[in-house]
């Protein structure tokens, strides 16, 4: 069979989201966020741009809207701020850039971007990370923008089963909208990812999150650390997670997968579920992965009740699903 000349795979995050969870509004709402952000990327990649540029163009669409849990969706830590992370790479060159902690970035896949091609490093943090994006020209926001009734809700309840205090409300809050009301908390498990593979045959990967929900003394998760949570090589697969952080990174996940690829030559399904369905699982962690191959496979394997995801390729046909027992 010949492989598509591009393809392209989408996560909104994975957790309990059983149907008896979201109301008719709310699926419909997610799916078509999910069909919006995949559309963003596979444009780029119809119009033969690169797997790159069509991984951020899908994460943005993501980080802008409100329903997930990155960018203007993003959870509250326990001090009622936002601390995102994200992450980068390229699989035709290994060059890889992730940022941790910000807290003022509107786009925090971009701020990742600009790490990796416009730094001589791939991790930055904190004020620090903020700054640099700053610095380089790029849309900072006001912490009111990041402000999700629905979230703050969240918070409150983790705070009060927790024993801790619950903060003021940051200055500047924006008016929910009705849109904004549908976000679904799924846990502690809510991050974005895309990966791509474009028609020169290359292919990238990004993830991006908000974190879990009243975390502590700058939690780090899995999503902005490659090797954990993002990674992309032309020599095996491009993979973005989304689960347990801690899990993730003490096995190493998205790299473990494109190592059974790439060296015991598995299929990339087979891969994405030895290491999800029976390595995580064995672990006790929970969550899920979205994977795709320079010649053309693609896949997606989860261990929770839900994971927002959505693939196309071309000639195929668009498909977003949420539950469980969707193909």
């Amino acid at each position: 069979m010949t492989a598509p000349a591009w393809s392209l795979v989408v996560h909104g995050g994975s957790g309990v989201i059983d149907r008896a969870d979201l109301k008719p509004e709310q699926d419909r709402a997610y799916r078509a966020v999910l069909a919006h952000a995949t559309k963003a990327g596979a444009d780029v990649l119809r119009a033969g741009g690169v797997a790159l540029d069509a991984v951020e163009a899908a994460i943005r669409v993501l980080e802008d809207d409100p329903l997930f849990n990155a960018g203007r969706g993003a959870v509250f830590t326990a001090e009622g701020q936002v601390e995102m992370d994200a992450a980068i790479m390229d699989g035709a060159t290994l060059e890889a850039g992730a940022v941790a902690g910000v807290t003022r970035v509107r786009n925090p896949i971009s701020a990742a971007r600009a790490v990796m091609e416009r730094s001589q490093h791939v991790l930055m943090i904190g004020a620090g990370a903020d700054a640099f994006a700053a610095s380089e020209g790029l849309a900072p926001a006001e912490p009111g923008y990041f402000f999700v009734e629905r979230r703050w809700r969240a918070l409150e309840k983790q705070l009060a089963r927790e024993g801790l205090p619950i903060p003021e409300r940051p200055a500047g809050v924006l008016l929910d909208e009705s849109h904004a009301a549908l976000a679904h908390d799924e846990g502690k498990r809510g991050t974005v990812g895309v990966v791509a593979r474009d028609i020169r045959g290359d292919v990238a990967a990004g993830t991006s999150t908000g974190g879990v929900t009243g975390k502590r003394w700058g939690r780090v998760g899995d999503s902005p650390l490659i090797g954990a949570g993002t990674y992309a090589s032309n020599r095996s697969a491009a993979v973005s997670g989304t689960g347990e952080g801690e899990y993730f990174i003490r096995l190493g996940v998205a790299r473990q997968i494109c190592a059974l690829v790439e060296l015991k030559g598995l299929t990339l399904q087979a891969a994405v579920d030895t290491v999800i369905q029976d390595d995580l699982s064995a672990l006790g962690g929970e969550g899920g992965v979205i994977a795709v191959t320079p010649d053309g496979q693609m896949a997606w394997s989860f261990n929770t009740t839900g994971m927002y995801r959505a693939r196309i390729a071309e000639g195929g046909v668009l498909e977003v699903a949420i539950y469980k027992d969707e193909a």
